[in-house]
């Protein structure tokens, strides 16, 4: 008995030694066996289906997962697909691939015929996939750095208590946003870069922006307690602060805010260098607030317009006043131009309503001989209602007269129309 089963074990263990050998990679030793007993290479062609089946599989799971990916998970789980997907493909035998397993096929079915070409374009691929796994992954460090860096930076400046301080952090936000510019621009990093950017470079603007408002604010706080004993220092600190407020740009939404720390500025250190003549532009600006206010929602009265141009002429007159040789007098020469700009405005209107006023009193009058006697002819009414419009349109557009002269000319037309 014990004989049998050790013959039994020999044979099997023989079989199973044979059926090893003739499926070994060997063309010298599977093309007989194909062309003669192919059953016996069942095994390898199981083998192939799978490993052909399964890296079509992970090659597309890893394609869709690296191209389309949304996070780092993505990237991660997207190289182990690729590395399957190589294992599979290693696990082919190359040799075989141009030739159809018909035996095989017949038996079960397959649909696969994996040329090499194919083959070469599939390794091809898993190159191109693990190359942008690596390039992802590595997009990643400089993602990371670079958030560090800008909450750090962040955090940084609204610590600081002084000017410098604030610089050195802003000096590293900028450096941080640096690092999100500079990273590949197909990765995933650099999509989540972007999506960050806009709001990092606002942020950053904002920070700077107020650093700047600040720091002159500071300036300003420094050269008022220095004034009274060191003027030259107070104003080489007003300078400063005035330098600073000229960095604030245009379209920033604190730029009307800088402009008028900047004009307090401007008089300040003026006021130290030529108290004179900074007095005398100072009220003439008072003057010239004052004509600006008294001018707003026109028309106005004949009365009206005579103060404005009364508060327009006193600016003038101060400003007429800083001499050459005076530190202000190229200042005062341009809000002269203006000012004198202002004044020929104002005087236009307000000639302009003299003397609408004076064509609405005389048609008022012409409309009142015109009822008290009236016209016997036809002919000669209509002339004298023509007349009376042709009067009224002398009325100009802007003026207190004018919506009286519509209403009139209007009734006149009707009139005529009758």
């Amino acid at each position: 008995m014990l004989n049998k089963i050790k013959w039994v074990v020999i044979l099997l263990g023989g079989a199973a030694g044979v059926l090893w050998v003739v499926n070994l990679p060997y063309p010298m030793i599977r093309w007989p066996v194909a062309k003669t007993v192919p059953i016996l290479l069942l095994p390898s062609y199981i083998n192939m289906d799978h490993n052909y089946r399964e890296a079509i599989h992970n090659l597309e799971q890893a394609d869709q997962l690296i191209n389309q990916s949304t996070s780092p998970a993505d990237i991660e789980r997207g190289g182990e697909k690729v590395k399957a997907a190589k294992r599979n493909l290693d696990n082919l035998p190359v040799w075989f691939l141009g030739y159809y397993p018909q035996t095989y096929c017949n038996l079960f079915g397959c649909t696969w015929k994996f040329t090499v070409d194919e083959f070469e374009t599939a390794r091809q691929r898993v190159g191109r996939i693990e190359a942008i796994v690596f390039q992802d992954k590595n997009a990643l460090v400089p993602l990371s750095q670079a958030e560090q860096t800008l909450q750090a930076a962040k955090q940084q400046y609204q610590q600081a208590t002084n000017t410098q301080d604030r610089e050195k952090a802003l000096a590293i936000w900028q450096e941080g946003i640096d690092q999100l510019e500079q990273i590949p621009q197909q990765t995933l990093a650099a999509k989540t870069a972007k999506a960050k950017l806009n709001a990092y470079k606002r942020d950053f603007e904002n920070a700077r922006v107020g650093n700047f408002i600040t720091a002159a604010q500071e300036f300003d706080l420094a050269a008022e307690q220095a004034k009274q004993t060191q003027p030259k220092a107070a104003s080489e600190l007003w300078q400063q602060a005035i330098n600073r407020i000229n960095q604030v740009p245009l379209e920033n939404p604190r730029y009307l805010e800088a402009q008028k720390l900047l004009v307090s500025y401007q008089s300040k250190i003026q006021g130290i260098v030529d108290p004179r003549s900074s007095k005398l532009i100072d009220g003439a600006k008072q003057f010239a607030l004052a004509a600006a206010k008294l001018a707003q929602k026109p028309p106005h009265t004949e009365t009206k317009w005579k103060q404005i141009a009364k508060l327009w002429s006193t600016a003038i007159e101060q400003l007429q006043t800083v001499q050459l040789e005076d530190p202000g007098y190229l200042e005062a020469q341009k809000l002269l131009a203006t000012y004198q700009t202002n004044l020929g405005i104002v005087e236009t209107r307000l000639q302009a309503e003299i003397d609408s006023q004076l064509s609405l009193k005389e048609a008022n009058e012409n409309i009142q001989r015109l009822i008290a006697t009236p016209a016997s002819e036809q002919q000669q009414l209509r002339s004298q209602i023509q007349g009376i419009i042709n009067q009224l349109n002398t009325v100009q557009p802007g003026t207190t007269a004018y919506a009286e002269a519509q209403t009139l000319i209007s009734q006149a037309k009707n009139r005529l129309q009758q």
